[in-house]
């Protein structure tokens, strides 16, 4: 699918290696995301340098931090002294996944669990995301956790979903980030060992971008509330909100 693929969606950065762009996907109702408007990442904490001058040209007015209370205070947030944003930290899961819980198979019924479990525990904080990136000049705005997998694919997925982005492109931009994480290994393989130790000690299941995961999220979703926006109404994203996000995210496309 070339619109997912497009060579602009990837931000280049040297440090970080799933920093994506969410413009140019075409809706059910004639419109296309803007782009340069609405980011996802990894773990930008690690900004510095030219990476972050390149970020800080991307005009960014909004950073909304998905990680745990504990990564926050292990490793440091988006470096806000250096370029002033509105900083909003909304964790949607409180603890990592242990590691003796993953299975060494079935990856994709193991993330669906963990996707669903996260809305169930984290619904109040999901909401809280959409609502920040309603407010009026929220926008450019980014949403990340530490590998900008599970919890910024989770978003992505709600958000893309409540716009009107097809499944099928939904599903394939979480895909990206298997190319993200191949991207992450050969940089710790070539500047830093010390990661590439860590990894090895990552279940292969936490690391696992599976598309048939959150393809399977929004089917649940459907099952139960009967749509995206419906389920979000559920959880206090009601339809001004959304409508505020489509405002500033939707365009009409070209032709």
């Amino acid at each position: 699918m070339s619109i997912v693929s497009n060579p602009p969606r990837v931000v280049e950065l040297a440090h970080i290696h799933n920093f994506r762009d969410l413009g140019g996907y075409r809706t059910a109702s004639g419109h296309v995301t803007r782009w340069r408007t609405m980011y996802r990442a990894d773990g930008i904490y690690r900004l510095s340098g030219p990476d972050l001058d390149a970020v800080r040209a991307l005009g960014l007015r909004t950073v909304v931090d998905l990680r745990t209370e504990g990564e926050l205070e292990a490793r440091g947030r988006f470096p806000v002294e250096e370029h002033p944003v509105g900083y909003h930290h909304l964790s949607i899961m409180d603890v990592i996944w242990p590691a003796e819980e993953a299975p060494a198979a079935g990856f994709a019924e193991f993330l669906l669990g963990r996707y669903l479990d996260m809305l169930s525990t984290g619904e109040d904080r999901v909401a809280g995301v959409f609502h920040v990136l309603a407010v009026p000049g929220a926008m450019p705005a980014v949403f990340h956790c530490a590998a900008g997998k599970d919890r910024t694919g989770i978003i992505a997925a709600l958000l893309l979903a409540s716009m009107g982005v097809p499944d099928d492109v939904v599903v394939a931009d979480y895909a990206l980030t298997a190319e993200a994480m191949e991207r992450m290994r050969a940089w710790a393989s070539a500047h830093d060992p010390e990661s590439v130790k860590l990894l090895a000690e990552v279940p292969a299941a936490h690391l696992a971008a599976e598309p048939a995961a959150i393809q399977g999220l929004l089917v649940a979703l459907r099952q139960r509330h009967g749509s995206i926006r419906k389920y979000l109404s559920t959880i206090g994203v009601g339809t001004a909100v959304l409508g505020a996000i489509a405002a500033a995210f939707l365009e009409p496309a070209d032709g």
